[in-house]
């Protein structure tokens, strides 16, 4: 993609997520990446103060490669705090990062956010009960249905692969009794509309719940019973759309791996998961540190890195920044070919 057609007012909104871990860094080092377009109107919502530290202490360490704070315009929260429960306070302040972030996407219709990682953790020990930066996303934006997306632009081929997830943050156990037919059909509603930014006859794939997708019944019911009309049915009214499944989880992703290092390879449009590790083990192993979480159904683009806090390597200089920094360029990209574009 020419990032130089990218229009200059466009805006891309970061939220710093949990300051205690690795987002401060990741965010300055990409900032400076030759990756990032330079005519992008980039706004960070945090403590300019703790960027400020961040920056100069990495700094020290001897890392150059990193965007100064004072060169960077911020949306400066100090959020009072207690003085008895560290890790609460960083989930508030994570919090509030979020939603201040969203508030200021709401308000440019030429914008996109980007999110740091946050703790879960730290977010209910400070009174936020929400499984994750989705859910207060969706809620924020009033929308019902969402997904969670996860995607990357092949830096061999250029391919881009993407995996869906029907069920996101929940036990396992769950899942089962979670899973219905208007569910998988809302989920390919949403990945036909994703799809068809790129292009006009998706193809899709939908992996099984069960292993070897059931084997007619032995290994699991749930195909039998409904799955596989669920997709007939969904089909039928989406003949645009090629669609396979369901499919043994176990070689779904198969193809994937072909696409992904070989230009030649048959090439698919996106793979719906039943729950969130059938997905996202895939997607981490062969993508990498390409792979970005993006959030559909929003009235704007939302991507953050596929990765957690990283607690342990944080202050150590070490955190890699490639997935921010595919978390930006894929927001400007699909922001840029998006139909959704203006609509808030």
């Amino acid at each position: 993609m020419n990032f130089q057609n990218i229009n200059s007012k466009f805006k891309v909104v970061i939220s710093i997520g949990d300051e205690s871990g690795i987002g401060p860094e990741i965010i300055l080092k990409a900032l400076c990446s030759n990756e990032i377009p330079k005519n992008i109107d980039f706004i960070l919502v945090g403590s300019r103060k703790n960027l400020q530290n961040t920056y100069e202490y990495l700094s020290s360490l001897g890392l150059e490669n990193l965007a100064n704070p004072k060169n960077l315009k911020i949306h400066d929260l100090e959020i009072s705090s207690s003085d008895n429960d560290t890790q609460s306070n960083y989930g508030n302040s994570s919090f509030q990062y979020l939603k201040k972030a969203i508030e200021i996407v709401k308000q440019y219709p030429n914008s996109a956010l980007v999110t740091g990682p946050i703790c879960k953790k730290s977010w209910s020990l400070a009174g936020h009960y929400f499984s994750g930066q989705t859910e207060v996303l969706a809620k924020s934006c009033g929308v019902k249905n969402f997904g969670m997306l996860f995607t990357a632009k092949s830096p061999i081929t250029g391919w881009r692969f993407n995996t869906l997830l029907a069920t996101s943050h929940i036990a396992l156990c769950e899942v089962p009794k979670k899973l219905t037919a208007e569910l998988i059909h809302s989920k390919l509603d949403l990945f036909r509309d994703f799809c068809n930014t790129y292009t006009h006859k998706p193809t899709l794939k939908v992996a099984g719940l069960n292993p070897h997708a059931g084997e007619e019944g032995i290994l699991g019911h749930e195909e039998k019973d409904w799955l596989n009309d669920a997709l007939i049915t969904w089909n039928e009214k989406n003949k645009g759309i090629k669609l396979e499944g369901p499919l043994s989880p176990d070689s779904c992703w198969n193809s994937s791996v072909k696409a992904w290092s070989n230009k030649n390879a048959e090439k698919h449009d996106g793979i719906l998961a039943m729950y969130h590790d059938q997905g996202l083990i895939p997607m981490k192993v062969i993508a990498l540190n390409y792979s970005v979480n993006t959030t559909i159904g929003l009235p704007f683009i939302r991507t953050s890195p596929d990765h957690g806090t990283g607690f342990d390597i944080a202050g150590k200089g070490i955190a890699q920044s490639q997935s921010m920094i595919e978390a930006i360029k894929a927001a400007i990209e699909m922001t840029n070919n998006s139909r959704l574009l203006n609509t808030h």
